[in-house]
């Protein structure tokens, strides 16, 4: 099954248009859809998602995003405790995310965001879910959190660290998530990761409504992009787009156990 494991589907720029989006998903081929959280204000949006029918089935994610946190608010690490215990029993509740470390964005708090990362890890292990990872310019500091930690593994969203960094969260049960950025040709450092990391290493993304690939660029991306984006993986990677498929929704059933159950024939 073709699985977008990260888009944002409640993104304001996607207001009014998700069962437009995900029925177009669907005609394109993806049949999941993976939307996490950013801060305790949409956990209600993502559940809400995941519970509507008709397109592309979603689940969803319960965290807070490092780009967030300067304004979470104190209680807000015991607000995502209440919520995930809220949701233990939703089989839609595949992981704690988005969470994880920011060192691109100029003035966010970086000691505040290692306090709510730490946080995050300590409930994914507390609720046995495995975690989706933001980690931008931050590699680094996110393998010194995990290893600390030892969640129940998950995906390095919008991957884009060295080969030894990579290698380093595929030993820690990560799987890499790969998207619109290794469509362009200049991004080097990507598409060599997606040729020379493991196979069982990759999933597919979109970011959506961000990092559009380059026949959008500048535009805004959707979830039905994936099935041109699965292409250029498997052009990369020298296999069959339906190789690929097969091969990164078994990778994304794997690192989130739970999404099993919605990829079943």
């Amino acid at each position: 099954m073709l699985i977008d494991t990260h888009c944002h589907l409640d993104a304001a720029e996607f207001a009014g248009e998700p069962a437009r989006l995900r029925e177009a998903a669907a005609a394109a081929g993806v049949g999941l859809i993976v939307v996490p959280a950013v801060e305790v204000g949409n956990f209600d949006a993502v559940r809400a998602l995941a519970a509507q029918p008709g397109g592309a089935r979603c689940v969803y994610a319960l965290g807070i995003h490092p780009m967030y946190v300067d304004r979470a608010g104190d209680d807000a690490l015991e607000r995502l405790r209440d919520a995930l215990r809220a949701c233990a029993d939703d089989p839609a509740l595949v992981a704690v995310g988005e969470i994880g470390l920011d060192g691109f964005v100029p003035g966010l708090d970086m000691a505040r965001q290692e306090h709510f990362f730490a946080g995050q890890l300590r409930l994914a292990r507390e609720f046995a879910l495995p975690v989706i990872l933001h980690v931008r310019r931050a590699q680094d500091t996110v393998l010194k959190h995990l290893r600390r930690w030892r969640p129940q593994g998950g995906i390095a969203h919008a991957f884009n660290g060295s080969h030894v960094q990579a290698r380093a969260f595929v030993d820690l049960g990560f799987a890499l998530g790969f998207g619109g950025a290794m469509t362009y040709t200049r991004a080097l450092q990507i598409r060599r990761l997606v040729v020379d990391m493991p196979g069982e290493a990759q999933v597919l993304e979109t970011d959506a409504p961000d990092i559009a690939p380059a026949w959008l660029h500048p535009g805004r991306n959707e979830p039905a992009q994936l099935a041109r984006i699965v292409e250029v993986c498997a052009e990369l990677r020298g296999e069959s787009p339906q190789a690929a498929i097969a091969r990164t929704g078994a990778n994304a059933c794997r690192v989130l156990p739970r999404l099993a159950a919605f990829a079943a024939p």
